[in-house]
Formats: C-alpha cells, structure tokens, sequence
C-alpha cells in the first residue's frame, strides 16, 4: 500500500485529503464522519470579523444601558448568551471538537483588519486548535486605494497575527494579485506557515423581484481545479512554505493533479456538501489506487513531481497557449 502521509504547516497527516470550513464542520457528528472517512485533518467554520465587531457593539450598549440607572441595578450583568454573537460559541465549540476527534483542527479567522483578531487568534490557540487559517476577504472598492495599500493591509495582519499565536499559521489568498508569486513569497516571510490557494470569493447577485442586491452560494465546479493547479505548480520550488490546493476537488484525478503539482495538502468542501462526508473515503482510494498503479511508493515521493521546475517545459505553466488550445478546440457545429 503506497505510504500517503504528508507535512503540512508542519504537522504529520496521515493522508493529503482536508475538510475545509464548510457547514459540516459546525456539528460534532459531522466532524465524527469526516474523521471515520479518512479526512487527516479539519479546518472549523470561520470565526467571521462582523461576529466580532457585533460583539463589541453588543457589550458596548449593554453597559452604556446602566451607565446612568440605580446604584443597586448596577450589579446586574445578563448572561453571557444575550450578547453573545458567536466568538464565545466558536471557542467552546473548538474545545468540544477538540477532545472529540484524534486528527488535527485548524481554526478559521475570516475577516481584513488587524483589531480584534490578534485576540482572537490568542483566544483560538488557547481553546486547542493545532493551527490557524487567516482567510482574508478584502474588496478595494475605493478608488483611492492603490495595490500597494492592498498588500500592505495583507502583509499587517499576517505579521499582527504571526507575533500573537505560536502556533502555525497559514493564509487563504485570492488569485486577484497582480504579481502573485512575489506576494506570496511577502506573505512568508511576513509570518506564514503556509498558503491556502485559492480563496474563492463569493459574488453577489441582484433580485429582479425585489431590487435588492442579494447574497447568491454556488458550489464549485471540477473546471475551478486549474488556477490553484497552475499556481502551486509556479510556487512550488520558490517559497518555503506549505501549500494546500483548494477550490474545484471533486474527484481522486483532481486531487492527484494537485500533489503532482506540488500540493501539501488537498482541501475538499463541495464535493463534500454534494456527496455527503462518506465521499472522501472514495476520494482517498483513489488517490492511493493511481499512486500505486503508477508506482509510486509514497505522496511525498510524487508531490511537485509535475511542479514547474520538474518538467521539460516549465514556462508552459507561466503562458497559456491560448493559440494552441483556439487552433485544437473543435466545436459541436462545426461541419
């Protein structure tokens, strides 16, 4: 049986396959599945920036409300729960995920400024999680922001957050930099265990009905694999860091492509609310099926095997043969 464990943000997995934050991930017995389908390790539902700034509203107004009432009302606290907005709840949640499963979690921070989640990337360690993930969600929507500004937030709050946890953190980015590879290599040596790629940004959508502008969830599809194939396969050789793949796994060739590529790490997440957490045990088979009829001994043996400096053309992953692919498609209506 080929040998498919792997080092990610350096830990030990059994297996490359990781379930991604996802709506599994926020019940206990769905984390139970993933584990008892093979999945090496968990990365828990974000920990969003507007649950911790509401928090902050909440307990502001809370006090302010009996800043000026009766001396004998001012013991008075609520419970916890009726101001709590989910950083309490996520943190018990971990602990209890935490004693529960055997394979490591990583926790989420979702968010794009620095405030709060130093103390919250604290606060996360302190609860258990054998590492961190910054998923950062930023949209330069102002026209006086400049790509530099943009960077400069991202390179902020990797650092703020590298100096607060000990534990080892990696970086959700988008593809949406205009010199990723060197960004990449920023976003290392700013704190970086490693890179997440890539973030897949959700777009808003327009209600015909009701003129509003509305939040519109479309699961990935198989086509998505190629932009973190690409990248991974450019990156693998030039920074010292893991890398997980993420967004477009949907079936064990996607996943091998990816650990060809020069993956650590393959995150699942819509094949997975698709199929069900029982799927990734097919995923996994797989995988461990074309390693060994392809004769490969281990995952680490054939990781980046196929990365841009291990194949006889490496600039074919830098262009992208846009006349060889218009010259060889052949259309269904042509005669």
């Amino acid at each position: 049986m080929t040998d498919l464990r792997t080092a990610y943000l350096g830990m030990e997995l059994k297996n490359p396959l990781v379930a991604s934050a996802s709506p599994l991930c926020g019940h206990l017995d769905m984390l139970m599945r993933l584990e008892d389908a093979g999945a090496s390790a968990v990365v828990m539902q974000s920990l969003f920036e507007e649950q911790i700034e509401h928090e902050a509203l909440d307990l502001h107004s809370m006090l302010e409300a009996w800043a000026e009432s009766f001396p004998e009302a001012l013991g008075y606290m609520p419970e916890l729960d009726d101001y709590n907005t989910g950083p309490a709840a996520y943190l018990q949640y971990l602990e209890a995920a935490k004693e529960l499963l055997g394979i490591p979690l990583i926790g989420s921070l979702n968010g794009s400024s620095p405030g709060g989640w130093v103390r919250y990337a604290r606060s996360i360690e302190a609860a258990g999680a054998d590492a961190l993930e910054l998923n950062v969600y930023y949209v330069a929507a102002d026209p006086d922001t400049t790509s530099a500004d943009v960077e400069a937030r991202y390179l902020e709050l990797v650092a703020s957050v590298r100096q607060a946890v000990t534990i080892p953190l990696a970086v959700k980015v988008g593809p949406y930099f205009s010199a990723m590879a060197n960004m990449a290599r920023r976003l290392v040596e700013a704190g970086a265990d490693g890179l997440v790629i890539f973030n897949r940004f959700l777009q808003p959508d327009i209600d015909l009905e009701s003129l509003s502008v509305v939040p519109a969830l479309h699961l990935s599809t198989p086509e998505e694999v190629r932009l973190p194939l690409r990248w991974i396969a450019i990156l693998r050789d030039q920074i010292q860091a893991s890398l997980a793949a993420t967004t477009g796994v949907h079936t064990a060739e996607d996943a091998v492509k990816l650990i060809l590529a020069g993956a650590d790490a393959v995150m699942m997440t819509s094949a997975l609310l698709r199929h069900g957490p029982e799927y990734l045990s097919l995923i996994l088979d797989g995988i461990d099926t074309w390693l060994d009829t392809n004769d490969y001994e281990s995952v680490e043996q054939a990781k980046g095997s196929v990365s841009q400096a291990s194949v006889p053309d490496p600039a074919a992953f830098e262009r992208s043969n846009y006349m060889q692919a218009l010259v060889s498609y052949s259309s269904r209506f042509h005669r």
